[in-house]
């Protein structure tokens, strides 16, 4: 049993550190204050190949797996950019995953070049405002026209880089949940343009993570040619299920970065304030909470690198990468929590960076799925207990 990096892998984290070192503090503090999206950051990454991580190499990607594609998220999150970092390449990683296994050749030869070299951008239109993450039950609908294409109204919340982004991967219901022998069933999978004739784009003002826009969509008549589906007509869900593990293990895993970034910056102020004549890292009462976190944050980090290995490995990973995140969003904001109080008043100072860390470290709590349905997952399918929703 190995816990440690292999000499590629520790490469990848060496190269990752290269490239976020170059963009410090102060430049990521001015994204946020005015609302911009990192594009030199982005730019580096996609110069560098990265954005193809675990993408096949026959189309410019890497071909390496959720393990590696972890460790790199892992450095990214771990940087001053933290989960703005992240969040500027994260779709990247998972979102043309259902592209990867269920597109046909022609549809990864025209659509994942484009991302791999960072000259398009795309964003995930899946959650809707009154469905939240009961997925099935979407309103969005894709109904079929003449020549076999679709036209689709609906909405959608949450759809991140929308802003900004050239493609959307589109989630559309094309049979009534009525006429479906399971709720699952009769929803769809899109890959196409972000066509703003058709959508209109409404930024949702946020406590964070700025730099990264969030939006609610509209979608009136949008017309989807039949070559923009991915796979089969009503398996859009199921398509999706391929990417949820490998999300939830790069969400943990960045709030696990984003925790020990924050560590790392209480613990020197603590070295460093000096208050009745000493450090007051000398006191225990700041101590202590320091070093639980380093604690929560080492175990969270080895549940998702295990998550991860099982996944590449071809096993079941389900409850794993659910664990991975639910322990990773945890300690990853209980340290940002602690790194403000042990900063005092300062802890509330953007100059001192721990207040938007807290803020950004929220978001592996909240999204893309709840603590409380990922205890209810594990509950049942871990424990044996009966579904209780």
């Amino acid at each position: 049993m190995d816990f440690g990096l292999s000499e590629d892998q520790q490469a990848i984290r060496d190269a990752i550190g290269r490239i976020i070192d170059g963009f410090d503090d102060r430049y990521w503090l001015e994204r946020e204050k005015t609302s911009t999206f990192p594009d030199a950051f982005h730019a580096e990454i996609a110069k560098g190949g990265w954005l193809g991580i675990a993408m096949p190499v026959e189309y410019g990607g890497a071909g390496l797996g959720v393990t590696e594609a972890a460790i790199m998220m892992h450095r990214v999150a771990s940087s001053p950019g933290a989960q703005s970092a992240a969040s500027a390449i994260h779709i990247n990683i998972f979102g043309p995953h259902p592209i990867v296994v269920h597109g046909t050749a022609e549809q990864k030869q025209e659509w994942l070049p484009a991302l791999i070299e960072g000259r398009q951008k795309t964003c995930f239109g899946v959650t809707e405002p009154d469905a939240g993450l009961d997925t099935t039950r979407i309103k969005t609908r894709a109904e079929r026209v003449a020549g076999g294409g679709y036209i689709v109204h609906g909405q959608k919340i949450w759809t991140s880089t929308a802003q900004r982004a050239d493609k959307i991967m589109l989630l559309a219901r094309t049979t009534p949940i009525e006429q479906c022998k399971k709720p699952q069933d009769g929803l769809t999978l899109f890959y196409t343009d972000l066509d703003r004739r058709h959508i209109d784009v409404h930024l949702i003002e946020k406590m964070g993570r700025h730099s990264v826009d969030s939006n609610q969509i509209f979608i009136d008549a949008l017309p989807i040619p039949a070559e923009h589906r991915i796979g089969d007509e009503g398996m859009g869900f199921r398509y999706l299920l391929d990417g949820l593990n490998p999300e939830r293990v790069l969400v943990g895993i960045e709030a696990v970065g984003i925790g020990q970034h924050a560590l790392e910056r209480a613990a020197r102020y603590a070295r460093d304030r000096h208050v009745f004549g000493r450090a007051i890292g000398q006191n225990q009462s700041i101590q202590h909470p320091l070093a639980e976190s380093w604690v929560e944050l080492e175990a969270a980090y080895y549940a998702c690198m295990r998550a991860a290995w099982l996944y590449d490995s071809g096993k079941p990973c389900g409850p794993e990468a659910n664990a991975a995140k639910l322990l990773g969003g945890r300690a990853g904001y209980e340290s940002c929590l602690r790194a403000v109080m042990t900063h005092g008043g300062m802890g509330y100072a953007q100059e001192f960076h721990v207040e938007r860390l807290l803020r950004e470290s929220l978001i592996a709590r909240l999204a893309p799925v709840s603590e409380q349905l990922i205890l209810c997952n594990i509950a049942e399918r871990v424990l044996g207990q009966p579904k209780s929703y």
